[in-house]
């Protein structure tokens, strides 16, 4: 049904099940967040409280009106109704993302009750969702204004550390890791076999399984070394899907090079494309991990060299 076909008793039920649904998400927001951003796990319990209030206060009014039945109507029933992003599935939230979503939130529902307030007649309903709709622009302010007081307290900055130490730990260390295998280690079978064999083709077989099976044992390695659970390091998966897949775009990246037909000619774009390689794993290092560049960049590039060399030697030998 459309938004404009609905009932004064529809009207209300609809916002019913809208502030329990909202409150609900504020709270999956709160417990999501509560052990490492206990700052912002606060802020959404409030949230959730003050959407508790204006159910009741709807529930009591259409019992008032209409009686104890309240039908159930729900945001995907009504066309052109703004529908939730379901929070469930938000295993890794951030603060900042939850925060967002929240002033989207309060904004959509200030729209719906100042569309419903016009859409009605009855004196009563029509005081009622006027007022939630003030409530709704009173809740925005009041979430800056807790925002605010939290930034000035210090609590945000340490969530927003907190949350880079997460990201470091999650996505940063297992993506490094395979990025480094994949891009070093896959270096001696694929230079080997370019000096072996002088075959672009060749090469790039060798590069390409080397790669796909360097990024499939790094994932599996990453993925079973540590849930996660004490360390913090999030679901063993996700980082072996991260680790697996970085491995292997590490070692393709020099690969695909020994598709241009003519050897030598593969051969100098493979060695820029490591060059460039070594470099972004530099910059990752001293962006990431506080790692001197100097000292990132000789660790990568000693590694690289070497590497590369026992290709050479073996290709040649």
């Amino acid at each position: 049904m459309h938004f404009k076909e609905l009932t004064e008793p529809q009207i209300l039920a609809l916002a019913v099940g809208a502030e329990e649904e909202d409150a609900h998400i504020y709270r999956d927001f709160a417990e999501s967040l509560r052990e490492e951003f206990p700052a912002s796990s606060e802020l959404f319990e409030k949230m959730a409280f003050a959407e508790d209030g204006h159910r009741h206060r709807l529930i009591e009014l259409y019992r008032k009106k209409f009686g104890e039945h309240i039908p159930l109507i729900r945001r995907q029933d009504v066309k052109g109704f703004y529908v939730r992003r379901p929070s469930w599935f938000r295993k890794s939230l951030r603060p900042e993302h939850a925060r967002e979503e929240a002033e989207l939130m309060e904004i959509e529902a200030r729209h719906f009750y100042e569309a419903a307030a016009r859409q009605t007649t009855d004196a009563a309903i029509r005081l009622l969702l006027g007022d939630l709709a003030q409530e709704e622009t009173q809740h925005e302010g009041t979430f800056s204004e807790i925002t605010e007081n939290q930034i000035q307290s210090g609590a945000v900055q340490l969530e927003r550390e907190a949350g880079r130490r997460m990201f470091v730990l999650r996505f940063v260390q297992p993506g490094l890791a395979g990025l480094m295998d994949g891009s070093v280690s896959t270096l001696a079978p694929l230079f080997a076999a370019a000096f072996a064999t002088t075959s672009p083709m060749a090469t790039f077989k060798v590069g390409l399984a080397a790669s796909i099976g360097a990024g499939i044992s790094m994932g599996f390695a990453e993925a079973l070394s540590d849930d996660g659970k004490l360390s913090g390091r999030g679901s063993p998966w996700t980082r072996g899907v991260v680790c697996g897949l970085m491995t292997t775009i590490g070692g393709l990246g020099h690969t695909f090079p020994f598709l241009v037909s003519n050897f030598h000619s593969a051969l100098a774009v493979a060695c820029m494309v490591v060059a460039v390689e070594l470099a972004v794993i530099s910059w990752i290092r001293r962006r990431y991990m506080d790692t001197p560049l100097l000292s990132a960049i000789f660790q990568v590039v000693v590694g690289g060299v070497l590497v590369f060399v026992v290709g050479w030697l073996v290709g040649v030998g």
